[in-house]
């Protein structure tokens, strides 16, 4: 075991006869139902709850073994379940009570299945640790998880906190750094007195379905992976020491997960990442490239790396109704959220004070912003799409639409249109066809030389990648 970590420390769960808060008895009751052998599992507890001022939001992590099913390509594995983002004590402590017919609490609770070690008697308490993590991006940014989102974390799932010094990168390090999120095949969601609350898995992944996820939608490879028992199987368990991707294991797949792009493109309609973005006059001076500009990029700040949102370089689909004042509406139209707050004529208003055009517009992407550009144009703008990058280290917004998008203040007359922070840039057909060909090498990042700059001095747009701050 691996004993104490940070804040939190393993105990059983409390025995039936212990009265226990009406949302965590639910929780409870439902997995003695899962685990009837099990009824007093190991547990990861935060030490100071988070409603005392403890930086832990999940009460606790239940940690049970799962027998699998072998023959039906399920192996062995240690099953963990959260308790904390659902309202755990209905009495407005941590969450606020909506009623038995929302959700309980953010309406959800995490779970995460690892696949047990030859020998292994008792399971790691990092996954228990990266669920927290999870549970701190949440609750600080307002940004909710659903099934079918993506996660790029960049790191082995099992490097955490609590492990001192940086992790490096070698023969024995996992490839397992990205996560795929689903519903737990096991435990189905439930009605309790403070709400409906479902279970939502998290999948670690290699980064070639991560990007296939991201190319594609998060369903086809969710699918793929549940088809492949080495690489999930039916009940999606992680496998830390899996060294090939699904596509290596079954090499047919990524011709199948190739026609599926060209045939319906990306489902993915936004990221938050690192972008910025500035107005300038082509007709009066070409701004200097960035590799001879001091100045340039002066405004980003690098993020602690206790700051949970730093994991998250990108982070899940826009329009999961999250921290961000950019929304997509029920028509697939993004909005700013902050006129929700002002009355119709003053909305409108604004509306006029704020809005402007834009001769020319200078973009500066972080790396792994930049390596989604051809996919915004490809998996989207070719399907005549929309796709945003929001930024996640200041309140702007960039919108690349093509003509055939509705509601948008760019049109053809003026292909650079700006609402307060948020950009919008049309992207006619002819040079969309450009910008395919001109920016196809970020498909081969290997051969990147950052800082690199693209520039189509006829038609006022510049591009600069730069690497993303460690």
């Amino acid at each position: 075991m691996d004993g104490q970590y940070g804040s939190g420390s393993c105990y059983g769960m409390p025995a039936p006869t212990i009265p226990t808060p009406p949302g965590l008895e639910a929780i409870y009751s439902t997995l003695r139902k899962l685990y009837p052998d099990q009824p007093n599992p190991l547990q990861v507890t935060a030490l100071v709850k988070c409603w005392l001022g403890g930086p832990d939001p999940l009460d606790f992590i239940s940690m049970f073994g799962n027998p699998g099913s072998p023959m039906e390509g399920i192996p062995p594995h240690w099953h963990y379940v959260s308790s904390g983002l659902s309202d755990l004590h209905g009495d407005g402590r941590v969450h606020k009570y909506t009623g038995m017919d929302g959700p309980s609490g953010y309406g959800f609770e995490l779970t995460f299945r690892l696949k047990k070690q030859p020998g292994e008697t008792a399971p790691p308490a990092w996954p228990a640790e990266l669920l927290q993590q999870l549970a701190r991006y949440v609750f600080q940014t307002e940004n909710m998880l659903y099934p079918v989102d993506h996660i790029s974390w960049h790191a082995p799932l099992d490097y955490t906190p609590s492990r001192v010094g940086r992790y490096t990168h070698g023969p024995n390090t996992s490839q397992i750094q990205h996560m795929l999120l689903c519903e737990d095949p096991q435990i189905k969601p439930i009605n309790t007195q403070l709400g409906r609350v479902e279970f939502i898995q998290v999948i670690g992944i290699m980064a070639e379905e991560l990007q296939a996820a991201q190319h594609w939608h998060c369903k086809a490879i969710l699918d793929i992976l549940h088809k492949v028992p080495p690489a999930g199987g039916p009940w999606l368990v992680t496998d830390m020491d899996r060294v090939e991707s699904v596509f290596e294991i079954q090499p047919h797949l990524q011709e199948s997960v190739s026609l599926g792009i060209e045939k319906e493109g990306s489902s993915l309609s936004g990221v938050a990442a690192k972008c910025w973005w500035e107005a300038y006059a082509p007709d009066r001076s070409f701004p200097r490239p960035s590799s001879e500009n001091p100045n340039f990029g002066r405004n980003i700040s690098p993020q602690g790396t206790k700051d949970l949102g730093t994991r998250f370089k990108v982070l899940p689909a826009i329009g999961g109704g999250g921290g961000s004042k950019f929304k997509v509406d029920s028509h697939g139209r993004l909005k700013d959220s902050s006129y929700d707050r002002e009355s119709s004529c003053a909305s409108a208003v604004s509306e006029i004070v704020r809005t402007r055009t834009l001769c020319g517009v200078h973009l500066r992407f972080g790396y792994e912003a930049a390596m989604l550009l051809t996919l915004a144009i490809r998996g989207r703008l070719r399907h005549g799409r929309h796709f945003t990058f929001t930024s996640s280290t200041s309140d702007t917004a960039i919108t690349f639409v093509t003509t055939n998008i509705t509601g948008s203040i760019a049109d053809r007359e003026h292909q650079y249109a700006a609402c307060g922070t948020w950009l919008q840039i049309l992207i006619s057909e002819e040079f969309l066809h450009r910008l395919d060909r001109d920016l196809d090498e970020l498909t081969r990042p290997h051969e990147l030389d950052l800082p690199k700059e693209y520039r189509w001095p006829g038609d006022g747009l510049i591009i600069t990648v730069l690497p993303d701050e460690n």
